[in-house]
């Protein structure tokens, strides 16, 4: 058991100090360090088919991220949510009823619409579930990345949501992506867009800024805090933009980002959110 344990977390440490070490360069990755990247991270999944891991929330041996009674119970939330920003609303979806069937828009936005068109969302932020997303922010637990990836997918199939035909991850200043060495949001949204057949773009948007972080901040504060931050760099007028995060709290961000990727032309944007902030 130990040697497992062992190659495991040495081979995920080694990859995520060469991440850090290449990001934290203005030049970022290059050739030599990029095959180191590859090289570690087919190890660790060599590693996790070959031997039996634990499952992120209960312990129990597993060759996924999730055992499978896990991935049954906390992926299949019976709620119906907003079309437009993924809030849980007060009616549920009865056993075997198409939850994609109408889109529901809760009171604020049919009051106040955000620039955004629509929001996908695979669970409520709360404990258990918000453990898969502090490791992968924190802690370069980055196998909790693909698992959203491919919850996301399934959600979104099992929706009537246009594809999107560029997904792009919300963005970090450079002096947040040099200290954190990773961005979350993009080892979500690199395995969606390989899934969705989208192609992706972990620079479409900068951030032109460093924010502060906005765990502490009111929602007007929020919105004044993100409103000027991003930059689009490339085309994208006519397009369907996805934007991936990995936690949606007041929507204040994406927002901001949508109306960027609108003002430059964009068609439509939708959003790919791991967890949702039942209420702020």
């Amino acid at each position: 058991m130990f040697p497992r344990l062992w190659i495991g977390l040495m081979g995920r440490q080694f990859l995520f100090i060469l991440r850090r070490s290449a990001l934290a360069s203005s030049a970022g990755l290059s050739l030599l360090q990029k095959g180191f990247v590859d090289a570690a991270r087919s190890f660790v999944r060599l590693h996790d088919i070959a031997l039996p891991s634990q499952c992120a929330l209960c312990g129990n041996l597993s060759h996924r991220v999730l055992c499978t009674g896990c991935d049954e119970q906390y992926w299949n939330q019976a709620r119906t949510r907003c079309f437009i920003c993924a809030l849980p609303m007060s009616v549920f979806a009865g056993p075997g009823e198409d939850r994609s069937r109408a889109q529901s828009r809760c009171k604020l936005c049919i009051t106040e619409p955000p620039h955004f068109d629509a929001t996908i969302a695979l669970a409520d932020y709360r404990a258990p579930l918000d453990t898969l997303a502090l490791e992968l922010k924190f802690q370069a637990r980055l196998a909790g990345a693909d698992e959203f990836a491919r919850q996301l997918q399934a959600t979104f199939e099992d929706s009537n949501v246009a594809a999107p035909d560029i997904v792009a991850p919300v963005p970090l200043s450079r002096k947040r992506l040099r200290t954190r060495g990773y961005n979350q949001a993009w080892s979500i949204g690199k395995p969606l867009a390989r899934r969705l057949g989208a192609h992706a773009d972990a620079t479409l948007i900068e951030r032109t800024r460093n924010t502060a972080p906005q765990a502490k901040l009111d929602l007007d504060t929020r919105r004044h805090n993100v409103g000027d931050a991003f930059r689009v760099l490339r085309d994208v007028r006519g397009k369907h933009v996805g934007i991936v995060d990995d936690v949606m709290t007041s929507g204040a961000t994406l927002d901001a980002l949508a109306r960027t990727l609108k003002t430059a032309g964009a068609r439509r944007v939708t959003n790919f959110v791991a967890l949702r902030t039942p209420q702020d």
